[in-house]
């Protein structure tokens, strides 16, 4: 049981961790109260599944030009400070959607343009808070750290939904964002308790010349490639979120409503509550693609049973291997990405799992308003088979990675150890 059970060292040695992992988790469970109560607002306010989709594309643009561009200020600012303001920014955001639940007769494009507007600030945020991990956890502690952060993700994703399902039905979606808003305010005081992470001596200013370096870095590294490209093919095809109202409609159960959005996270918390075994797999290539598989069978099957508990079932077993492929994606990065090209590959990786779901969400949304949303979901995890199963053929170093030899791990490995002998002798 102590080899499944996750490893708490970077908790308990790393300060700016726990308090890093304390705002997140505050945030992310906010986050999913607003992440349940937009689609349904505009569920209420339109009936349609077109419309809700369509809260993916607005949100497309923003995430890829700001997405490249905050990884690029995430090399050359103090990532702290950039974490800090985008978040006071999301709780400003956050406070428009209520505020327009107070009129008479709430709009629906303010829904639509505070989607954009989070997707931009989130572009702008993700890579500084990603490229500060591997800053405050020792190089071999970062697969318990992925594995932590990928929990506290899990834990919000559970919680959030299930009270925002229950917020709602009793009092609507106001509640829902007036606490999403009071926990932008928790989390920015949490952040404010950080150790300053200025960016690296001689870093450039943020320019597009920037972001093409660490574009054809990303090119050049055939194996990071794969990751990118079938997470994306993943979350294009099956990301089926934007018709959970929908489903629970035809399903005949609107009470699982709540339990569509956190299934996922319960079955990617199962995974996180028994990875200890992740530290001792090496061929992380080989997970990202096996569990790219089990997302789309699992999400083919959700869409093609009848009975809800089943549906529910899939779902989560489509979360645990979500985690599973997250959990190797990230400790690839992490373990063989150079600190000073680290903000601006995070911004990279930002754009791939972070567009295949506004891109799926109108995929899903679209094909359930030719067919059913039931169709969309299967239909879906089919095409993710297929896709995924093509670029494994297509990537044979992302199948050979090995982070035992590979040469960029093992750079970044003798890297971390020199900077680490060196503070001790400084000592």
């Amino acid at each position: 049981m102590r080899a499944l059970l996750p490893d708490l060292t970077p908790w308990r040695t790393s300060r700016d961790f726990r308090l890093l992992w304390l705002a997140g988790l505050v945030t992310v469970f906010g986050s999913f109260l607003t992440f349940v109560a937009v689609p349904l607002q505009l569920k209420e306010l339109t009936g349609s599944a077109l419309a809700v989709g369509a809260v993916g594309a607005a949100e497309l643009a923003p995430l890829i030009v700001c997405g490249l561009y905050g990884g690029a200020l995430a090399d050359a600012l103090d990532r702290r400070r950039l974490i800090l303001w985008t978040e006071a920014g999301l709780g400003v955001l956050t406070c428009v959607l209520f505020l327009n639940t107070l009129l008479p007769h709430p709009l629906v494009w303010p829904l639509y343009a505070v989607a954009a507007l989070v997707s931009a600030l989130t572009g702008l945020q993700r890579p500084a808070l990603q490229a500060m991990v591997p800053r405050i956890v020792p190089h071999e502690q970062l697969p318990a750290a992925t594995t932590l952060n990928h929990m506290r993700w899990q834990v919000g994703a559970i919680a959030g939904p299930s009270l925002a399902g229950v917020i709602i039905t009793l009092a609507g979606v106001r509640p829902a964002y007036v606490l999403d808003t009071a926990t932008y305010v928790l989390s920015a005081a949490l952040t404010l308790g950080l150790a300053p992470s200025p960016a690296a001596p001689g870093a450039e200013r943020p320019s597009l010349r920037g972001v093409l370096e660490g574009a054809r870095y990303a090119w050049s590294r055939k194996e990071l490639l794969g990751t990118y490209a079938v997470d994306l093919a993943a979350m294009f095809f099956a990301y089926p979120t934007a018709v959970f109202p929908f489903l629970a409609d035809d399903l005949g159960a609107p009470w699982a409503l709540g339990p569509m959005y956190a299934a996922g996270a319960v079955g990617s918390l199962v995974v996180s509550l028994t990875g200890g075994w992740a530290s001792r797999v090496h061929r992380h290539g080989r997970m990202v693609v096996g569990s790219a598989l089990g997302w789309g069978l699992a999400m083919a099957l959700a869409g093609w049973v009848h009975d809800v508990r089943l549906v529910l079932l899939f779902l989560a077993a489509a979360g645990g291997c979500d985690m599973v492929s997250g959990l190797f994606r990230s400790t690839m990065w992490d373990q063989s990405i150079p600190d000073g090209l680290r903000g601006r590959l995070a911004g990279i990786e930002l754009l791939s799992y972070s567009v295949g779901p506004q891109l799926g969400q109108v995929r899903v949304g679209a094909t359930a308003a030719l067919t059913t949303a039931r169709t969309s979901v299967w239909a879906g995890g089919l095409a993710c088979l297929a896709s995924v199963g093509l670029l494994a053929v297509a990537l044979p170093k992302l199948l050979s990675y090995d982070q035992r030899t590979d040469e960029h791990a093992v750079r970044v490995r003798e890297q971390r150890a020199a900077e680490a002998t060196a503070v001790a002798e400084a000592a």
